[in-house]
């Protein structure tokens, strides 16, 4: 009975462990298929049960701009933006970086739902706790 109760006790910390597994995407290039091969990542991140924070930066804060035309790309036929709005759906926290909006002349209800201005001090937070992987594109 207490062996049982050691191995339950292991799989249960092993489950909350592979839970707990966060992804940081930085999308900065104004490159379509990077935007998309970032935006597939973070949504098959999304399917295995991570948690999904992207920030776009430069040119790629672009993508959640609302109207903003952009390539269709295969094999789905769906834009960066299309992707975007995909991976908020599924639970992905997104923002622009904090030098975007000023830098553009735009505001933040020029952005698509889902996507909020980035507190500099809270993304450093974020990137600063164990346990988050990062990637950039």
């Amino acid at each position: 009975m207490k062996k049982s109760l050691i191995v339950a006790a292991a799989l249960l910390s092993t489950a909350a462990a592979v839970q707990a597994e966060e992804l940081f995407v930085n999308i900065h290039s104004g490159n379509a298929m990077a935007q998309g091969a970032g935006l597939v990542l973070a949504g098959q991140a999304l399917e295995q049960k991570a948690s999904v924070r992207v920030l776009l930066c430069d040119a790629a804060g672009d993508i959640a701009l609302t109207g903003k035309e952009m390539p269709t790309l295969k094999p789905r036929n769906v834009t960066p933006q299309q992707m975007l709005q995909g991976v908020i759906k599924a639970g992905a926290k997104v923002e622009v970086c904090a030098l975007y909006l000023p830098n553009t002349g735009k505001q933040a209800s020029d952005l698509i739902a889902g996507v909020t201005p980035a507190k500099p001090a809270e993304v450093a937070a974020h990137l600063l706790k164990p346990g988050v992987n990062t990637l950039a594109f």
